[in-house]
Formats: structure tokens, sequence, C-alpha cells
């Protein structure tokens, strides 16, 4: 396996207030190449607020972000995608009533012959879906052309990773991917996650359950009251327990 020294994100110092409340205060989260760093925290940390900020929805205060070395701006989502920053949300932004392959190229289809009569290459598109269903962990044969609207929450939550996936996204941040997933789903969106380190891309995984987190991840940043507390925490020397306690603040 490729050395994962090497350093793709870097958030320096950053702060979030709204208004008077300070959301974060100070915080700086690294991400290495092919690293899957699990972010940790009770609600209200502040784990989201960090996560908006690096996939360009929410503006930062101050700090800086750098990725691959060179500090960039993150003024919108387009900024973070064009960095090759995919975020995937619980509710995962998909749009229902279009297909699963519109889905996965919304706003990036592919058009075939001249450019200006924009017609879309739907079999190009078809057949890329079929493909990416399968390396995200759905068997069953589902069509391209169903619309997400019928699809089970396990597979929506599938068609977004392929999304990210396709884009050849270098990090995909997976916000509390397996909420409301059944057992099989949530096995297959864990699954993903250890696959991501082998096809190249680092992870940033956001979940309640320490278990998940515990299965996946090289390394384990916890957050408390807009802070980092820890950033080193090695999940194959340390015990879910320990965890929790540094969550709530009671190793102390």
């Amino acid at each position: 396996m490729p050395e994962t020294s090497e350093e793709l994100i870097r958030m320096q110092n950053i702060a979030k207030s709204y208004g008077r409340i300070r959301a974060i205060e100070d915080v700086t989260l690294t991400v290495n190449r092919r690293e899957i760093v699990g972010l940790l925290g009770d609600n209200g940390a502040g784990k989201s607020t960090l996560i908006k900020i690096l996939s360009g929805a929410v503006a930062a205060t101050s700090g800086d972000i750098f990725v691959r070395g060179k500090k960039v701006e993150m003024r919108s989502t387009t900024d973070a995608i064009a960095q090759g920053i995919e975020t995937i949300y619980q509710d995962s932004a998909l749009v229902p009533q279009l297909s699963i392959a519109r889905n996965l190229f919304l706003g990036r289809e592919p058009i075939k012959g001249p450019r200006f009569l924009n017609r879309l290459d739907q079999a190009k598109m078809n057949e890329v879906a079929t493909t990416l269903l399968k390396r995200v962990g759905i068997s069953k044969n589902i069509a391209p052309t169903t619309p997400i609207g019928s699809l089970s929450g396990g597979e929506r939550q599938a068609v977004a990773i392929a999304r990210a996936m396709h884009f050849d996204s270098d990090l995909i941040i997976l916000d509390e991917p397996t909420n409301n997933l059944g057992v099989a789903e949530t096995q297959g969106v864990l699954n993903f996650v250890r696959n991501a380190r082998s096809s190249g891309h680092s992870c940033i995984f956001i979940a309640h359950n320490i278990h998940h987190v515990f299965q996946v991840v090289d390394r384990i940043v916890v957050m408390r009251r807009g802070r980092v507390v820890a950033d080193d925490i090695d999940p194959k020397k340390t015990s879910v327990e320990a965890v929790e306690r540094v969550i709530t603040g009671m190793d102390h």
C-alpha cells in the first residue's frame, strides 16, 4: 500500500461565528491521501459546520484551507467539487423525479453530437450507471432509468456514493451516511468506505454510531463544543468506551 503521509487537505485555524455565537473556533484538521478519517462528536460539537465549510456550502469567518499544499478559496460547492471534494449528506441531494442515470450526472451530463444541439448521451449515462451501482454494492438489477423516488433509502445513498466515485473525487465526505439504513445497506456503505482507500480516495466519515466508525477508519478526530479535542486516536489501539469518554468530556 502506498505511503499515506502525503497531505491532501489542511483546514487551518478555522472559525465560524453566527452573530455572537461561535459554532467552531480555531479548528485545524488534516486528511492525508488515501486516509479514512472518522469525525466524531456530540450534536452541536461543530462537525457539520466544519464539513459545510470544507464542502463550500458555508463560508468560514476566519482560517485557511489548503488542498494539495495550495491555499484555496471555498466560496461555493462548485469550488469544492473543482478541488476534488464531493460531499454525501444523509438526504444526499438527489432529485426524486429524475432517473438514477440523470441523478448521477446532474449538471455534468455527457453530450453527444454537436454541442449546440445539447443532446444528452443517454446510452452512455445508462451504461456508467449500471457499472457504478454494482461497484457500490447494489446486487439486484435496478434499471438506470428507474426514478430515484422509487428507491429505498439505502439505494438512494448508494447512488449518491456512486456519483462521488465516478467524478473521481480525491476526498469523499460522508455525513451520517448510515442513518436510516437497514443492516445490509449499512454494510454496503461501510464496504464502500473500506474500498475507497484502495481506489485512491480519501474519506471523512461522520457517524453517530461509533462502532461503524471503528470498523472502517484509520484515524479518529473528536470535536467538542466547537473545538478539536483529539485528532490522532488510532481505532486499533483504543476502545469504543475510551473514545466515548473523549466525546463527552469524561476523560479528564
